[in-house]
């Protein structure tokens, strides 16, 4: 299944068998320690650096209706970020996977995140374009 934008994401999450919980890691690009003045220059012009998490939450798919929402609600935070990555997480039963679960994968996606391994996650800007990263 291609998703190409949230909302997408969203109705795919919806109708799954099991309920879905997304998975959200908002990261904010970095310059590394020690990085050369060609990397400082291109981080400079807005290209490279490293992108670390600043925040991470958890939601049921009805919870949201919008990408937009979901940045209403990250501006509340006070925190800025550049780019979200999500991930689903499915569960038996109307419940879904238990809170356990939901924050040991959770913790799992932000290490990933951090050594970047990220190719299994959905990535969005934060006018809501989709990301293809590698």
């Amino acid at each position: 299944m291609r998703i190409s934008s949230f909302e997408g994401l969203l109705e795919a999450a919806r109708n799954q068998p099991e309920r879905q919980r997304l998975l959200l890691v908002f990261t904010k690009a970095e310059l590394p320690e020690g990085a050369s003045p060609e990397e400082v220059e291109r981080f400079e012009r807005g290209l490279g650096g490293a992108l670390t998490p600043v925040m991470f939450v958890d939601k049921a798919a009805e919870e949201l209706e919008s990408f937009a929402e979901l940045v209403a609600e990250s501006v509340e935070t006070g925190r800025s970020w550049e780019v979200v990555f999500v991930g689903c997480l499915g569960g038996p039963g109307p419940r879904g996977p238990s809170e356990e679960e939901t924050e040991r994968t959770l913790e799992a996606m932000v290490e990933s995140i951090q050594r970047g391994a990220v190719t299994r996650f959905i990535a969005f800007r934060r006018d809501g374009e989709p990301l293809q990263l590698s």
